[in-house]
């Protein structure tokens, strides 16, 4: 084993693979329209199946489209003639997956989805198999050799399924227009989560909000912001739209004769502030990257305070 070189076997499978990839990219036409269109129009779910390596690709699929709202579920095809096909049901679609598009698990899951008018999508690279014959869809996979070609073990053709799934995946995010805010929905947990979390979820609400009137002496106002303890007061008209903030910076800039001013001779005009559905990311951003940074913001909906973030509380949520 004096010759063997672990690195040039590396670089020989990931071109392999890639150069499929392409052939894959370079292949695609109205069979993967036709397939977004069948899944993004179906009134049920998305049932994926196979066996083995196809089986391992189908249930990775089957979790990418459901966090990113297409609702689908895995069932092993061994399983389905055992009891599993009372899964499937009016408005499913079937996406089977197969090499050889002759495993012969997937048998009873074809013939009762044929039984039934349930459409069924093939992803194969076998046009002619019974697999591919069967299918309303055809996405037929280039028949390129494995990476693994001495042993022809799924390597190259699961690559190849897994980005199609993928492919499909986003492609029916963009049909639907689905959101971030959506998506964090499906997502409360971790640090995907608190990524996809919204400035709404993260503020201090009205009964929180350090907030005066133009003709408060600055004595109240200031007593205002130290009350609240974020730093900062906010002055709002007599409609309640916020017209400027207060900070440490402006008392300081107006520090001779501050105690004669006004709240509304002393702020800020046209302060930064975030919408409550924008996400935590976001805000956090927008803290970071303007100048000078600020570690808080009012959080204003229809031009009126709604809320207030501080960038501790972005930190706390694993805003990072």
């Amino acid at each position: 084993m004096s010759d063997f070189d672990a690195v040039a076997v590396g670089r020989r499978v990931l071109t392999e693979e890639a150069q499929a990839l392409r052939g894959l990219s370079d292949s695609l036409g109205e069979p993967f329209r036709a397939a977004v269109t069948l899944i993004g129009e179906a009134s049920g779910r998305i049932v994926l199946t196979g066996v083995g390596k196809s089986g391992h690709v189908g249930r990775k699929i089957a979790a990418t489209l459901a966090s990113t709202g297409t609702p689908a579920l895995f069932v092993h095809a061994g399983e389905a003639s055992h009891g599993d096909l009372g899964m499937l049901g009016a408005g499913d679609v079937v996406l089977a997956l197969s090499k050889t598009g002759e495993t012969r698990e997937l048998a009873d899951l074809i013939a009762y989805a044929k039984r039934f008018g349930i459409p069924l999508i093939a992803m194969t690279a076998a046009a002619t198999s019974a697999l591919g014959r069967a299918a309303d869809v055809l996405l037929l996979l280039p028949d390129v050799p494995e990476a693994a070609d001495v042993l022809n073990a799924p390597t190259t053709s699961t690559t190849l399924q897994m980005a199609l799934g993928d492919a499909l995946a986003v492609a029916l995010i963009e049909r639907r227009g689905f959101t971030p805010q959506e998506f964090g929905l499906l997502h409360p947990g971790g640090k995907l989560g608190a990524m996809l979390r919204t400035v709404g979820d993260l503020m201090h609400g009205l009964a929180e909000l350090p907030l005066v009137v133009p003709e408060t002496p600055m004595a109240d106002a200031i007593l205002a912001m130290t009350q609240k303890r974020f730093g900062i007061v906010g002055v709002c008209d007599a409609a309640g739209t916020l017209v400027g903030v207060i900070t440490d910076g402006d008392l300081r800039r107006h520090i001779d004769g501050l105690l004669a001013n006004t709240a509304g001779a002393v702020m800020t005009l046209g302060p930064k502030v975030v919408p409550p559905d924008m996400l935590a990311a976001e805000a956090l951003r927008s803290m970071t990257e303007r100048a000078p940074p600020t570690t808080v913001l009012f959080v204003v909906d229809k031009q009126k305070p709604v809320g207030i973030v501080h960038i501790h509380d972005l930190l706390r949520a694993g805003v990072i």
